[in-house]
């Protein structure tokens, strides 16, 4: 066999399932492979597998607590065909998208804002009719897809968009966020029934550790308005310039270049820690606009803490493994070690399924909060991510009578089921406060964010092991008490409409209140903002004749029309109404932003593809860093062409590979290996049903041996059974191989080692039991 044949059928072996029928152990979903994203193989026809995407760059400025936001993609064809080029990029879940220009050699097409359905129309006619074209689309509020057509072999075609978002400190600190990849997205629907919202799923990434194929680079000014210290980037190398003491200018360091697969995150405080507040104002054609920004009070000492029952939900799946876990788990060894003894508290874990430590809430003493770490210790990361049956769980668990209950999760949150699991959270969370933990270098902010906003509580985004502290402590200083409740705003001799949030929820942390709006006649009266303390009853005031309505705050525009759509979808997630997609359309249309609904098109008025049709490409995308393989599941291994496809066949529990075409195949594609969970022999069904559930949700782990394995396939095929040794607790304490060999003596090795770490919860016996597992290993 070849090297590049053996490494192949390695990494084949590598995304096999070894017992489940589904990546994660999904039950009822062995007929057909799911959406999901997948390896790219690069194949070795140079006429294919083209990258087209060679840079992307960021230009920052930042004005006062504005950042306004010009990225530019640039695509080259090195091929020697046509294509039409797909790349899916992230923006900040805050971000207003108002523009996008198109530019081929020394001609500029600026785009215009359409109809969704419209827009993909107009942009499949340019194409079928050879002209380049390019298409913009929000697949999520912080999900792009762009779509440039007929790049022609050696063309180089350059793509621009603008946006603008509002800057909110906590505790005094600024943050601007240019999220630069999306994280690989579970989904449990089968491609034929997706619904084309989420066609952009199933898009191939790189292994583990490849650096993306093209270069990254960002630049920054910021112009504060008052003195700046401090301003830093903990996930970049950044070279700082300060041009006076209110401004400064930030630019990547060279050496960053390849670093487009982690969050650029950028940080600064105002001198003595103050927080600009007051009152911005836009004085337009038709509208005007401004924004109320107030910092509430600084929180005070509280004596007596009233009770409270914690939950405590963790994604332990595939996309966690390695680096992210190690983190969350640091992060719930320090939430849950410093809970007070009047505390109750229970874990969930999830992954394909979920498991609960306790059926109700326990008191927070050493004896069970050990329980509870060493049981969070023992995860390893594996399956799929479930996230909605693990929120309809853990919500549904038996409330503790007196406690105030809060909700804690921890999460990558890399799921398409954002709409679902909102509407469970605004349904089912009652009084309960939700605080969510993003865990990673490139986490989902918008589901982060919208269930801490949904659940009237806060966000914590942890990229570095060494944040962890940090960010529980923060936690736990904003449950001590609220710093503001009961929070009213009053408008006295100011007329004012259109103003968002229409209600302000109680205020955790020490961050300003936003409030957006529109005004008419002259800018005269007070904006008032009052609410409750820990020290009593608290008021700010603005005049408003003191602040001047300028022409710099015309994206003010913008951000109320992005706070008002964000507004109405997320009560179109718990109820969908046909008004408010109308709505959000004409907020789309007239204030030419990009939506769910509207989308940005581009069309170059010459004709440059004559003959022939252009092969569509998508831009394979980095893994985050420090997100392992196993992000991507055990359906994970397909690509274009003629190269092998890995999905379902529905005979049993096993998994084959197929051709994609009729093409003749090649060494490499006449070997397929299936492996079938041959039998497993126990006392009763349920430790049976047990033993089966807990290898399908630590699968993931299990298929790390293939990857160190050394023998050709075709050496490792026939029938081996385990001996499983399991003591009173669950633990499997002895593995033996009873029967059957494997060539391999390291594999044999690494699978009993990984048998010997599982612990199986929900196993009650007075002594020892053994049970058998049955493999079959076949190549055809």
């Amino acid at each position: 066999m070849k090297p590049g044949t053996r490494m192949f059928v390695l990494l084949f072996m590598a995304v096999s399932v070894l017992l489940s029928p589904v990546a994660g152990g999904q039950p009822g979903e062995s007929a057909d492979r799911t959406l999901s994203p997948f390896f790219f193989v690069k194949s070795d026809d140079p006429e294919l597998d083209q990258l087209p995407l060679k840079s992307t760059r960021a230009d920052v400025r930042v004005v006062g607590v504005i950042a306004d936001v010009i990225v530019t993609q640039v695509y080259k064809n090195e091929g020697k065909k046509p294509l039409e080029a797909i790349y899916i990029f992230p923006a900040s879940t805050r971000a207003a998208v108002y523009g996008m220009k198109m530019i081929i050699g020394e001609r500029t097409i600026i785009a215009e804002i359409r109809e969704r359905n419209d827009a993909r129309r107009q942009y499949e006619e340019a194409k079928q009719q050879g002209k380049s074209a390019s298409l913009l689309e929000q697949q999520r509020p912080n999900v792009f897809q762009m779509s440039v057509a007929n790049i022609l072999p050696d063309d180089v075609i350059q793509v621009e968009l603008k946006y603008t978002e509002l800057l909110v400190p906590t505790d005094g600190i600024y943050e601007f966020v240019y999220p630069t990849v999306v994280g690989p997205r579970y989904s449990n629907k089968r491609p034929e029934e997706a619904p084309s919202s989420e066609k952009w799923v199933e898009n191939p990434y790189h292994r583990q550790g490849k650096s993306p194929a093209y270069t990254f680079d960002l630049t920054a000014s910021l112009a504060a308005g008052l003195p700046v210290q401090q301003v830093t980037s903990p996930s970049h190398k950044v070279d700082i310039r300060y041009d006076g003491p209110s401004r400064a200018s930030i630019r990547l360091d060279p050496s960053e270049k390849s670093q487009g697969n982690k969050d650029f995150i950028l940080r600064y405080q105002l001198s003595g820690g103050k927080v600009e507040s007051g009152l911005l104002l836009f004085e337009g054609e038709k509208e005007n606009f401004f924004l109320v920004m107030v910092q509430p009070p600084k929180r005070v000492n509280v004596n007596q803490i009233p009770p409270r029952e914690y939950i405590f939900i963790v994604d332990v799946s595939g996309s966690m493994y390695g680096f992210p876990l190690e983190m969350s788990k640091k992060l719930l060894k320090d939430l849950i070690g410093n809970l007070r003894p009047t505390d109750r508290f229970n874990v969930l874990l999830f992954s394909g399924g979920s498991s609960v430590m306790s059926d109700k809430s326990l008191s927070a003493t050493s004896e069970n909060i050990n329980r509870a770490i060493a049981l969070i210790d023992l995860q390893k990361g594996g399956g799929g991510t479930e996230l909605l049956p693990a929120m309809k769980r853990a919500l549904s668990l038996p409330r503790s009578e007196g406690f105030s209950r809060t909700v804690v999760i921890a999460t990558d949150g890399y799921v398409t089921v954002e709409e679902e699991v909102f509407d469970l959270i605004r349904n089912s969370l009652g009084d309960a406060n939700m605080f969510t933990f993003g865990i990673g270098t490139a986490v989902n902010r918008y589901i982060i964010e919208g269930m801490a906003r949904i659940g009237m509580g806060e966000s914590f985004v942890i990229t570095k092991l060494e944040e962890t502290e940090g960010q529980a402590d923060k936690f736990r200083k904003m449950i001590t008490t609220p710093v503001l409740t009961k929070v009213k705003v009053k408008f006295k001799n100011f007329e004012a409409y259109d103003v968002e949030p229409p209600s302000i929820p109680d205020v955790f942390a020490e961050r300003p209140i936003l409030v957006f709006g529109k005004w008419r006649g002259r800018p005269s009266g007070k904006i008032e903002v009052q609410g409750s303390s820990g020290n009593g009853p608290h008021s700010h005031k603005i005049e408003v004749r003191k602040e001047k309505p300028i022409d710099s705050n015309s994206s003010l525009r913008y951000l109320w029309a992005r706070h008002r759509i964000a507004v109405l979808s997320d009560y179109n997630h718990l109820r969908s109404s046909p008004d408010r997609v109308k709505e959000v359309t004409r907020l789309g249309l007239d204030y030419n932003l990009l939506t769910a609904y509207t989308s940005f098109v581009a069309i170059d008025t010459h004709t440059r593809l004559i003959d022939g049709q252009a092969t569509t490409v998508k831009q394979p995308l980095p893994l985050p860093e420090g997100v392992s393989n196993y992000a991507l599941g055990s359906l994970a291994l397909r690509r274009e062409g003629s190269a092998p496809v890995l999905y379902h066949q529905g005979k049993g529990d096993r998994l084959v590979a197929k051709e994609k075409d009729k093409k003749e195949p090649s060494d490499m594609e006449k070997t397929h290996l299936s492996i079938d969970l041959d039998e497993i022999l126990a006392t009763d069904d349920r430790t049976k049903e047990t033993v089966q559930k807990v290898l399908q949700q630590q699968i993931a782990s299990i298929e790390l041996c293939y990857e160190q394995a050394t023998k050709d396939p075709s050496d490792l095929k026939g029938k081996i059974t385990f001996s499983l040794v399991i003591d009173p607790g669950g633990k499997i304490t002895k593995v033996t191989l009873a029967s059957g060999r494997l060539k391999d003596k390291g594999l044999e090795r690494c699978l009993v080692e990984k048998l010997k770490g599982l612990t199986l919860s929900g196993i009650e016996n007075a002594n020892s039991i053994t049970v058998s597992i049955s493999l079959r290993f076949k190549t055809s």
